[in-house]
């Protein structure tokens, strides 16, 4: 295998312009390229045409096609993306120097320091922008506000062989899981992903080490995670409130939230703990108050219900220790509340606990404020609703039965990448296709049938809003006080015990 002269030396370019390299590395570089691919020699013959366009990672993908062609890796996921990490590793900066020019600039405004970093994760392909510009994106209109609609469609699914290598392959326990700080530069390998590309910004929240990095796969606008350096399981508590408050209070441009740390309620990895943030304003955000109160041991601190289909407390104020103090009074009382008449309980007779909340925090330039919700959370479940009594129900499951978390929360559907598909065959269903694939949505399919005229210019955008208002209802299904007048009713008792 011969690679090409222009795109080694069009790769080399781009390495020394954003890696520490200077041009007596060209050589250098392009022997650690040559090794990479797996390629013999550079084609010296090659006519000349303009790469202007081409980034770096179009360049990696052309080589990577190149390696498949002449059977020098498989065309599986994981040995893509090995390959693709090593090759954009030579234009990434090393982690101290990203994390030296980061602070520089984060003294002249914290914007800067996020967008230089953004940049950079872009460029190495560690965000898969062409990837996420795949997914299926909208905004319904509800009683609560425009409801935010994605199905996730940038992941890449492993086939079937890839699949088996994996549980034949020897199970390694490092990195620890998907959010250690150990997979700064890792290697990669069938069961675990490839990181050579990835950097970590550093932090401290209350004087304890964290990191910072972006998600690869972003859900919303400079998705990222805030990660733990100590290998603690997920757990929602006073000094939470506090990192979220001091996290936003170093990136007001970022909101900062956590995931519930209750199986059913909670996100996918309990494991580690860690929260996420990003530049993206949530439906949940603009929710108007429902019922304002003051709490008596805190009455500098502004408190409201919120008209959202899950319950939230919203805490405002200028001053972070009082917010904190105050979050930490609702959390606990609501750790033992208990309301036989609304199916809310605290323990199991076991001693099992149910209750935790979904904190998030921002800062309203606007007026100065700084904000903390509280999602009340409930993970009991029951004969008649096994999967969780405030979970997606299980005529909603059709479409969303995975776990509600953080984002999801806030207004923001995260739906499987197989509902594509699958409301392509409803679509051609509701237009007269009776031999149309539908499984599990025929019956919301004849509803929708009997409610609507369906023709080709309106059955897209039908099934669309359809998709958002079953999300309404797995967002009501979640809620622990629900929007009932006996519902509402008995927030208000909870809000009165405060």
């Amino acid at each position: 295998m011969e690679l090409n002269r222009q795109y080694v030396n069009r790769f080399i370019d781009d390495a020394i312009q954003y890696n520490e390299y200077e041009p007596a590395d060209a050589y250098y570089l392009q022997n650690l390229i040559l090794k990479i691919t797996g390629a013999e020699q550079v084609d010296e013959h090659v006519a000349e045409h303009s790469l202007t366009d081409l980034t770096p990672n179009d360049i990696a993908q052309h080589w990577i096609e190149q390696m498949i062609e002449n059977q020098i890796i498989e065309d599986v996921v994981y040995q893509r993306e090995i390959i693709e990490t090593k090759l954009l590793d030579l234009i990434t900066p090393k982690p101290s120097t990203i994390n030296r020019r980061f602070d520089e600039l984060y003294e002249q405004h914290p914007e800067k320091a996020t967008d230089y970093f953004y940049e950079i994760c872009k460029r190495n392909h560690y965000i898969k922008t062409d990837a996420i510009a795949q997914n299926v994106h909208y905004y319904t209109a509800t009683e609560y506000g425009d409801l935010e609609i994605t199905i996730n469609l940038s992941k890449p699914e492993k086939d079937a062989k890839e699949i088996a290598k994996a549980r034949e392959a020897k199970q390694t326990h490092y990195p620890a899981n998907a959010l250690c700080m150990e997979n700064e530069g890792f290697a990669g390998s069938v069961t675990q992903a490839a990181r050579r590309n990835h950097r970590i910004i550093r932090l401290k929240l209350n004087g304890e080490p964290w990191g910072f990095q972006f998600s690869p796969y972003a859900y919303f606008a400079e998705h990222s995670i805030v990660l733990s350096e100590a290998h603690n399981p997920m757990k929602i508590e006073k000094a939470t409130f506090s990192n979220l408050l001091e996290f936003v209070q170093k990136f007001p441009h970022y909101f900062a939230g956590s995931n519930a740390d209750l199986p059913i309620v909670g996100g996918s990895i309990l494991s580690h703990n860690h929260y996420q943030t990003g530049r993206h304003t949530f439906p949940m955000d603009n929710a108007p108050a429902s019922h304002a109160f003051t709490i008596e041991k805190y009455p500098e601190v502004q408190a409201a219900t919120l008209k959202w289909p899950m319950s939230v407390v919203r805490l405002k104020g200028q001053n972070i220790d009082e917010l904190v103090e105050a979050a930490e009074y609702i959390f606990e009382i609501w750790l033992h509340y208990n309301d036989a008449t609304v199916e809310i309980k605290a323990f199991s007779e076991d001693g099992t606990r149910h209750h935790t909340v979904t904190p998030i925090a921002r800062y309203r330039q606007s007026t100065g404020n700084y904000e903390l919700d509280l999602v009340l959370r409930d993970n009991q479940t029951s004969t008649q609703f096994p999967d969780g009594i405030f979970h997606p129900h299980p005529d909603v499951q059709h479409i969303k039965k995975e776990n509600i978390g953080l984002i999801e929360v806030m207004g923001t559907a995260i739906l499987p990448g197989r509902l594509k598909k699958e409301l392509k065959e409803v679509e051609a269903y509701v237009l007269g296709n009776k031999e149309a694939d539908i499984g599990k949505h025929q019956m919301w399919a004849d509803r929708m049938i009997a409610a609507y005229d369906f023709n080709q210019e309106n059955a897209e955008d039908i099934i669309h809003q359809e998709v958002a208002h079953i999300f309404k209802r797995v967002l009501e299904d979640a809620g622990v006080f629900k929007q009932t007048e006996e519902g509402q009713a008995a927030f208000k008792r909870f809000i009165q015990h405060l």
